[in-house]
């Protein structure tokens, strides 16, 4: 009884590992978008930071890496002030439309790959 409660807290807890992390199939991979515009809103902390990145007058919710990831690939916290020109490239949410998940980003000359 007590390995059948313990197997059960494992599938219980993994399920809902798995839940909370999101996958990427909601986004149109077959469509890459290239943006410029200035970070207006940041984050950086998990599952994902993001950028709220103003292109033409428009808000993009850019998702990107992991902040481990961020970090081991050239792009701490400090390049994501806000009022810093960035360029993206991403994939279009095919849900949400101003959301889009950033396989690349630029600033200051620098490209962090994120995926």
């Amino acid at each position: 009884m007590r390995k059948l409660a313990c197997a059960l807290t494992i599938l219980i807890l993994g399920t809902g590992l798995l839940y909370a992390h999101h996958g990427w199939t909601g986004y149109d991979e077959t469509k890459p978008l290239n943006f410029t515009g200035v970070i207006k809103e940041s984050g950086y902390e998990n599952p994902h930071g993001f950028v709220d990145l103003e292109v033409n007058k428009q808000i993009w919710h850019v998702v990107l890496a992991p902040p481990s990831r961020m970090e081991s690939r050239g792009l701490p916290k400090e390049k994501l002030k806000i009022g810093t020109t960035a360029t993206v490239v991403g994939y279009q949410n095919k849900q949400v439309k101003d959301e889009l998940r950033a396989e690349r980003i630029t600033i200051d000359g620098k490209t962090a790959e994120l995926r």
